[in-house]
């Protein structure tokens, strides 16, 4: 074999600029040469140290990311983003990787470090040989070349944001071992294992799965990969899930020891943890005890905590409170690695944003509980002690049961695992797999005395020949230390493939000007409406459908429903999709208007001072917001050296000017927050009009100030200019001193 060029990661020459879309035609091209070395799993860097952000000390977090998006409520504390000290997972399932790694690039903007790729490659759906065969719902193929082009993508992902991104997706059908090999080759640190997964929800043979497994997490240990295990599934498939918390430990103990005889070291093994219960059951009464019994059964291994979907509908409200209760859990029992797979999950829409929003959640919740163990303890004296006690006498039992039994096999079969029925009951709706049946359960062969695998890494006896030190010397090395001997596979489907999806959107890889609403892949034309509908559920959904056909939408879809009252009405979310594109090249955008210097403005009203006059007007008794334009401790105007007078709220608009008037004041600022039936631009044309009528409006300067001000729409309601979300004291002091000269002349 003629050895191949290979292009070490980070050598491509492809640009990443944070102002441009990441180019799918960039990640593809040269991508047969393109090589990222073994990426064992990375835990984020500088933990368990105290570190000042902003004004806070904080206890749980890790080093800053180079380029992140702050939470949206971070304005208040100066835009500081503090990073958990956990790992943070985001799970994408589109099944297209062109347009998964835009995402993956948006997830890692805010916080995500552990890429599980559920539908692309590796999924548990694979029962032959890896390229070419189709997995999923779908048909998608699963490629090498899938693989590959993501962790290229996220090589330079990582690279932008500063931290590095842990690639995850499954080893589990009797594809498993082809796939673990895979893995290693192409870059992913983070997998899937559990043969139990296999027998339980798959249905293979068990010796087949078992023997499988030893191979597989031979590959796995070897990679430094994250192994984690698929216990959790117990509670996500029994009908009464909190019932099979003793099994789950069992599971957990199972996977573990296995993986441990397997090569696996403790530090790389992690137990897929979830809650058993949601609200509106007393969730944290009945978790909380379980995640503390594993603790005490699991101390040398890792937990992933992923948050229960069992029992999710279509409200991603409601998805976001469990997700953030699980998160206390996973606080107080020190997570490892923290799981974001809602609000994506309950509707099974894999959407950018979802991802997006789950991840913040996630970010948000651990920032705000850092410390909350210095402060809170886990009560082992009461209820909690006991039912943790209780919790891991029921699991040894269960595991005695097992022994006495026969071992795993004969338990398997007698139909043990996955019984509603809280150990020792039994209810009798277990699932119970035949050891003599199920796929591959024919494909088994014992091993010929003088069996010998020319490779580097294997599981069980190997008899290598005399003149060879290692067994992979024989052909010059094996794919793991020769990766120039990999087979690339281009496309396998002449129809279903990324070069003709993107044949497909030419247009808008060509042309990043010319845009549609996207919610899954590029231009997709998906977009979302809310709205409250006065009538009852049924009528409801179908007038929403109505609704968007006479907005000209295609394929509409309602995605949530939820009654506000039997006869009142229905809140309705529906999707739809738009025909038509938008050239961001004709739009004409806002102007952006120019801060003068701070130094600029004090010149100027130490020149020439001046005053103005504030309030909060109509019946609104909102201060807060004037207040941080007003006062100099806010960073407000007063710093500047401009005089105030502050009226208070519900200020009638007439005493406003009345009081601009005695006061001789430059300006009126009014601040109005209340915007039902578009109140707050009534009372800004009412402050226009009073000035207009007693004779002063072209020598007063009106601004108004609020949340849902918009500067367009408040010009056009008679004032000077509008100020609203984000804006600054600065802002306010610069217009009010350049609107001055404007209307002196100068």
């Amino acid at each position: 074999m003629t050895s191949k060029k290979v292009i070490p990661a980070r050598e491509s020459g492809i640009p990443m600029d944070p102002d441009k879309r990441l180019d799918i035609r960039q990640i593809l091209d040269g991508l047969e040469d393109y090589h990222s070395p073994r990426r064992p799993w990375h835990w984020r860097e500088e933990r368990d140290q105290a570190r000042q952000v902003g004004d806070f000390t904080y206890y749980e977090t890790s080093k800053p990311l180079k380029n992140s998006i702050p939470l949206p409520g971070s304005r208040g504390f100066g835009y500081i983003d503090p990073q958990p000290d956990c790992v943070i997972t985001t799970e994408i399932a589109s099944g297209r990787f062109e347009d998964d790694v835009r995402r993956m690039r948006m997830a890692a903007w805010h916080g995500a470090d552990h890429i599980m790729v559920i539908r692309t490659a590796g999924q548990s759906h694979i029962d032959s040989l890896m390229e070419g065969t189709t997995q999923g719902i779908g048909g998608i193929p699963v490629t090498r070349k899938q693989c590959r082009a993501t962790r290229r993508a996220l090589d330079l992902i990582e690279d932008e944001v500063g931290r590095p991104i842990n690639f995850h997706s499954y080893v589990s059908g009797v594809a498993g071992p082809d796939i673990a090999v895979m893995f290693v080759e192409e870059g992913v640190s983070g997998v899937h294992q559990d043969p139990q997964y296999n027998v339980l929800y798959r249905n293979i043979n068990m010796l087949r799965s078992f023997v499988d497994a030893c191979e597989s997490k031979a590959v796995i240990a070897y990679g430094g990969q994250l192994q984690i295990d698929g216990a959790h599934n117990a509670n996500a498939t029994a009908m009464e899930a909190w019932k099979v918390m003793p099994e789950l430990m069992v599971q957990h103990a199972i996977n573990t020891m296995f993986s441990l005889k397997c090569g696996i070291k403790a530090e790389n093994i992690a137990l897929s943890s979830v809650p058993p219960t949601a609200p509106p059951a007393p969730c944290m009464r009945l978790d909380l005890p379980y995640a503390v019994a594993l603790r005490d059964f699991f101390r040398d291994y890792k937990i992933r905590a992923q948050q229960n979907t069992k029992y999710m509908e279509s409200e991603t409200r409601e998805a976001t409170v469990t997700h953030t209760l699980n998160m206390v859990i996973s606080r107080l029992t020190s997570a490892d690695v923290q799981s974001t797979i809602t609000p994506d999950e309950g509707r099974n829409v894999p959407w950018h944003y979802f991802n997006i929003n789950a991840v913040n959640t996630a970010r948000q919740s651990l920032s705000g509980l850092d410390g909350i163990r210095q402060m809170v303890e886990i009560k082992r004296d009461g209820p909690l002690g006991d039912r943790v006690r209780e919790l891991k006498e029921r699991a040894i039992l269960f595991m005695e049961e097992i022994v006495d039994s026969g071992g795993y096999f004969n338990a398997v079969e007698e139909g043990f695992f996955v019984d509603s029925a809280e150990y020792p009951d039994r209810k009798g709706d277990g699932i119970a797999r035949d050891p003599e049946g199920g796929i591959g359960n024919d494909s088994l062969f014992l091993r010929a005395p003088d069996y010998f695998a020319p490779v580097s890494v294997h599981f069980g006896n190997n008899n290598i020949p005399e003149q060879f030190e290692c067994a992979s010397e024989a052909i010059g090395g094996d794919t793991f230390q020769d990766p120039s001997k990999i087979q690339f596979i281009d496309e396998l489907d002449d129809y279903d493939n990324v070069q003709t999806r993107i044949a497909e959107r030419q247009k808008y890889y060509d042309n990043p000007q010319l845009i549609r609403p996207e919610v899954e892949f590029m231009a997709d034309g998906v977009l979302v409406l809310t709205m409250m509908l006065p009538c009852d559920k049924r009528h409801a959904e179908v007038a929403a459908l109505a609704i968007g056909e006479k907005m000209a939408l295609s394929d509409c879809e309602v995605i949530h429903s939820q009654v506000m009252h039997p006869s009142e009405g229905t809140y309705i979310e529906m999707k739809g999709k738009v025909g038509f594109d938008i050239d961001l090249s004709t739009l004409e955008l806002p102007e952006v208007i120019e801060t003068l210097s701070e130094a600029e403005i004090r010149e100027d009203i130490r020149e020439k001072p001046l005053t103005v006059v504030a309030a909060t007007v109509g019946e609104d008794e909102h201060s807060v917001g004037l207040k941080e334009i007003l006062d100099i401790k806010h960073g407000g105007i007063e710093g500047y050296g401009i005089k105030y007078h502050y009226l208070g709220t519900s200020c009638p608009i007439d005493k406003l000017v009345d009081a601009a008037l005695e006061t001789k004041a430059d300006a009126i600022l009014i601040s109005t927050i209340i915007s039902h039936n578009n109140v707050h631009y009534e009372n800004m044309r009412k402050l226009a009009n009073a000035s207009i009528e007693k004779g002063v409006r072209d020598r007063l300067i009106l601004v108004a100030g609020g949340t849902q001000v918009v500067n367009e729409t408040a010009v056009e309601s008679g004032m000077d200019a509008g100020f609203g979300r984000g804006s600054h004291g600065i802002d306010v002091a610069s217009f009010l001193v350049k609107r001055r000269r404007e209307m002196s002349g100068e």
